[in-house]
């Protein structure tokens, strides 16, 4: 019989995007193996980079911290600090060509994040292609739709499923495809969605979810409602500000409010880059003619 998984919780809340949760749940764990001990301190740091808590990790994290929890305090390090970026993917770089360490799988979840960021999706594959976890399994999948290859990420999909068909990684990555396929699998995405909502805490991750095959369906009253709620819970989440932009476009509404809350919160977005294109074409345009 196989032994409890004494930080399913913890995991879980972290996958839906529930970061105090996982926090919360971190406490009072008995009998942690010292394996387990660093993967759930590793996940509760990065529930608080993802709450922008940059530097509580940066401050926490020593030098003799284990290399899982280096490797994080590197993330908070590189998201906290756009002008050393260079000096962080260097150090990421060194600590992946080292033998002893270079393989350990939150060391190549970080550094599948970081290149997934820097849109440099090749070198990330380097890092997460050979799995090993769940979350790895799942990264491919994002890698994979970010290089618009549907078809290597269903693979990816395929092997998760595999391993673990009701895992609510594999139930993401799942939804996630479903959405960058379109048409009817549109639906099947938005019940994915829906039933996350069901059993689980609401988040932003799911409220967004729900609210995009929404769009999709043309349900933009629907998708307004659950932006609305997303953002009551948190009103700088950049991708909930994306999607009530295009949500806003769609139903006659003004956007530019939570345009300029985009711009503040996430500079570098990619709606954001795309809305300073078109303007900067524009102004040319007019230029032309003027």
């Amino acid at each position: 019989m196989a032994a409890p998984d004494l930080l399913f919780s913890v995991r879980n809340n972290f996958h839906i995007g529930a970061y105090q949760a996982t926090i919360n749940s971190s406490t009072n764990l008995p009998n942690l193996s010292p394996d387990e001990a660093i993967e759930k301190d590793s996940l509760v740091y990065r529930s608080y980079i993802a709450q922008s808590s940059y530097e509580l990790v940066i401050s926490e994290i020593d030098s003799s911290a284990a290399t899982p929890l280096q490797a994080v305090k590197l993330l908070a390090l590189y998201l906290s600090d756009p002008g050393n970026k260079e000096g962080t993917i260097s150090s990421l770089h060194e600590w992946l060509s080292d033998p002893a360490i270079g393989n350990n799988p939150i060391l190549r979840t970080v550094a599948g994040i970081i290149y997934m960021h820097e849109q440099d999706y090749n070198e990330a594959l380097k890092h997460t292609h050979a799995g090993g976890t769940m979350e790895l399994h799942a990264l491919n999948v994002q890698i994979f739709l970010k290089m618009h290859r549907s078809d290597y990420a269903e693979k990816q999909l395929r092997i998760m499923q595999q391993i673990d068909e009701d895992h609510t990684l594999t139930q993401l990555a799942n939804a996630w495809i479903n959405l960058s396929v379109g048409g009817s699998k549109i639906q099947e995405a938005y019940l994915i969605f829906q039933d996350f909502s069901e059993k689980y805490q609401m988040t932003s991750l799911i409220l967004n979810g729900k609210a995009v095959c929404s769009m999709h369906m043309g349900n933009f009253d629907e998708a307004e409602s659950l932006l609305l709620e997303a953002l009551n819970k948190d009103t700088k989440d950049p991708e909930t500000l994306a999607n009530m932009v295009v949500c806003c476009l769609h139903l006659g509404k003004p956007s530019s409010r939570y345009l300029s809350q985009l711009k503040l919160s996430q500079a570098d977005h990619m709606l954001v880059k795309r809305v300073s294109t078109g303007e900067e074409a524009f102004d040319r345009a007019v230029q032309t003619v003027a």
